[in-house]
């Protein structure tokens, strides 16, 4: 959770914000001239003038934008009345609206946009960034007035979402040192000035490398790779200045089918090495002793807070409340995990010999036999697969579940009507379906291109509240799937797909948000992955295969037989997907817990793996030295766990739609859902919400029969 007056913290390259819009009056020439200050205008409430922003407007935008909100933080710490929730927490609340609009056009800049120019403001504003939010956090005055109006909520308690408002920006504030004295208040704000510059650093040394280790074919190794991903590779080495070749980029959209497929072992090699060496070349660009430095500052910054550790003052306001609650939790899936790999290795080992490879299974070997296991067990074939899974349709398909789950009905808006930062990205007007009344805006950012971040995520540009009027959503969805060639049909992979709908969970959960006020927007980061982990349980649902999965050339629906194939291979590869997973979140958890006095990055995570049993022939989903989630900000710093956390849930609660007369199109159960699991967001506790929709606690039983993995006893 971010509280309002801190959420213009870059944690990550993902910026969500919180907020409604309203003019603010001032004289200021930068404020009439500089496009990002300026009060959105047009359609739906006002969208972000994203045609317009310029790279050299960021700098003069973000300091006047800081300038603004410290002067309103003043005059509310400045107040000579008696604090009350109005003059205190609700005008915090409200603060901060025009460096809001000016974050959202530098999140795009970051995370979709980056360039070297904006990269440079970037490493000269980040140190800025985190004394202005020390000059907030450390506000003794404002910090008085908040514990004022707490203290008072204690013996007379307002209504709930106020109560929990309240509540989050008195522990927010606490967390973040308003109660040190004035010489660890300011070696605490030193400390975030020197993370704010390492994280910045760390991010921008991870996209160096995926921009430059790009390996090239020629048509001779071509073997085992379809027809659109050549495709799709020849024009990005073409647009690269490799007319004739083909690029494999160093981002996961690219490396993974082309270790499933291809059949040149030592290409495989190599694009592996690529990827999985992000951040870990030994040269200016790698992240080992910069990760060793924010271990150090991290475990510094909690000591002055008198916490042993970092995990330990992290999870406090997690569900699992503690590092050692995580732990067990990845600790009693883990030895199942990595039985199965062995399993797994065992039967991909077995085909190697059958085909006479003469090779023992390693790293890069491991999607390509998993493939020729998948064909040979279940006579089941991705690229076939594949052949029926259309960007496209998903998307159709994504819509229908929101229909039938949300009553939400998606509409393209007119071309040109709303601004876009790329000709790629589209947009949609959200609306209910019985009403027709207006909901947000959906943004997708769909495909990989140089200076966008790896991976997918949502994020908001404005978030739904009411405190002072009812705001609309303006929500994105942003993903990195290869850019096909004119006319072709953008195909996925199952894994893919499941993402897809992942990430548009999250922007089904901003949509349904319904709460008061901004901080409330906020999520429990344990929990936060819940929502759109569930969502992805819709896609291999009858009523989306049925309708949406057909060929994307003959248009004929996928054949009832591919489906069962598709349904068997539910648990197939767990092993691999769950180890990998784990590897990272045990990772994390264990840096955080490690005395990093003379940390040798390389060699604690090689001995900690060597240490958990991590089976040889897979790494981590994300080794240490590109490890963004960690790394990149604070996001999910002991945090990755999270999304095993939540996946107990989702597993818990994929149960009770099964269990259902109409199971995943269930009425009462998908009403439940939204508004016990989806509407609060964070104007609630987590745990109560959940045994509200379920009428228990979550079972970690659930999460072992959905990996096919053996059910603990009790």
């Amino acid at each position: 959770m971010i509280s309002k007056v801190f959420k213009a913290t870059v944690l990550s390259s993902i910026i969500l914000f919180t907020s409604c819009k309203e003019e603010q009056k001032t004289d200021d020439k930068s404020m009439t001239e500089n496009i990002l200050l300026q009060e959105w205008t047009g359609p739906y409430q006002g969208v972000p003038a994203f045609d317009k922003m310029n790279v050299a407007d960021v700098k003069e935008a973000v300091e006047k934008g800081m300038e603004l909100q410290l002067e309103e933080i003043d005059a509310i710490a400045n107040n000579t009345e008696a604090p009350t929730f109005e003059n205190t927490i609700v005008a915090m609340e409200s603060a901060g609206k025009t460096l809001d609009r000016v974050f959202t056009y530098y999140g795009i800049l970051s995370s979709n946009m980056s360039s070297p120019e904006f990269r440079e403001v970037q490493a000269e504003l980040a140190p800025k960034l985190s004394e202005f939010r020390s000059k907030i956090s450390q506000n003794e005055k404002l910090f008085q007035r908040i514990k004022a109006v707490y203290e008072a909520s204690q013996k007379s308690s307002l209504e709930p979402q106020e109560q929990r408002v309240v509540d989050l920006t008195y522990k927010q504030f606490e967390m973040n040192g308003a109660n040190l004295d004035a010489e660890k208040k300011k070696r605490y704000a030193e400390i975030n000035k020197e993370l704010s510059t390492l994280y910045t650093k760390f991010s921008n040394n991870v996209l160096h490398d995926e921009e430059n280790y790009v390996t090239y074919l020629t048509e001779d190794q071509l073997g085992g790779l379809s027809d659109g991903f050549i495709k799709s590779a020849a024009k990005i080495a073409a647009d690269k200045g490799k007319e004739g070749m083909y690029a494999i980029t160093n981002t996961r959209s690219s490396m993974d089918p082309f270790l499933t497929y291809s059949t040149e072992r030592e290409l495989r090699k190599q694009v592996w090495e690529n990827y999985y060496s992000r951040g870990d070349n030994g040269d200016e660009y790698d992240n080992n002793q910069i990760i060793a430095e924010i271990l150090k500052l991290r475990k510094e910054r909690v000591g002055l807070l008198g916490y042993d550790n970092y995990a330990e003052w992290r999870l406090q306001d997690r569900m699992a409340k503690n590092p050692e609650n995580a732990m067990d939790l990845m600790l009693k899936v883990w030895p199942a995990a990595t039985a199965r790999v062995k399993e797994e290795v065992a039967d991909m080992q077995a085909v190697a010999n059958e085909l006479g490879d003469n090779i023992t299974i390693e790293p890069w070997d491991y999607r390509y036999y998993a493939e020729k296991v998948r064909k040979k067990k279940y006579d089941l074939d991705s690229d076939e697969v594949k052949q029926y899974l259309q960007l496209d349709k998903l998307t159709e398909a994504m819509f229908f579940v929101a229909g039938e789950i949300f009553n939400y009905k998606f509409t393209p808006v007119e071309e040109g009507s709303v601004p876009v930062f790329h000709e790629d990205v589209k947009v949609w007007e959200v609306t209910d379906k019985d009403s027709g009344k207006h909901i947000g805006l959906w943004y997708l950012d769909p495909y990989a291109r140089e200076g966008k971040r790896s991976g997918a995520w949502a994020t908001t540009y404005r978030s739904s509240t009411t405190f002072e009027g009812q705001t609309n959503v303006l929500a994105s969805n942003n993903s990195n799937f290869v850019k096909p060639a004119p006319g072709e049909a953008v195909l996925v992979s199952w894994d893919d797909a499941t993402t897809f709908f992942h990430e548009f969970g999250h922007a089904l959960h901003f949509f349904a948000a319904d709460v008061k006020y901004p901080t409330l927007q906020g999520g429990v980061r344990d929990y936060t992955e819940f929502q759109s982990q569930l969502l992805e349980r819709w896609l291999s649902t009858d009523k989306v295969i049925n309708q949406f999965l057909v060929h994307h050339e003959t248009g004929k629906p996928i054949p009832a037989e591919l489906v069962e194939k598709i349904k068997k291979t539910a648990t197939f590869n767990q092993g691999f997907g769950t180890t990998e997973y784990l590897a990272s979140a045990l990772i994390d958890m264990k840096l955080h817990l490690a005395d990093p006095t003379n940390i040798d990055i390389d060699k604690f995570e090689r001995e900690a793996l060597d240490e958990l049993g991590m089976p040889k022939e897979l790494p981590m989903r994300h080794r240490t030295p590109h490890f963004g989630h960690v790394f990149s900000g604070e996001g999910y710093a002991t945090a990755y766990y999270g999304y095993m956390w939540a996946d107990v849930l989702t597993s818990d609660a994929s149960e009770a739609f099964k269990e259902a007369p109409d199971g995943f199109y269930d009425k009462a159960v998908a009403d439940k859902l939204v508004k016990y699991l989806f509407a609060p967001r964070n104007a609630m506790d987590p745990a109560e919400a959940y045994r509200l929709f379920r009428g228990r606690d979550a079972k970690i039983e659930a999460l072992m029969r959905d990996r096919g993995f053996p059910v603990p006893k009790n």
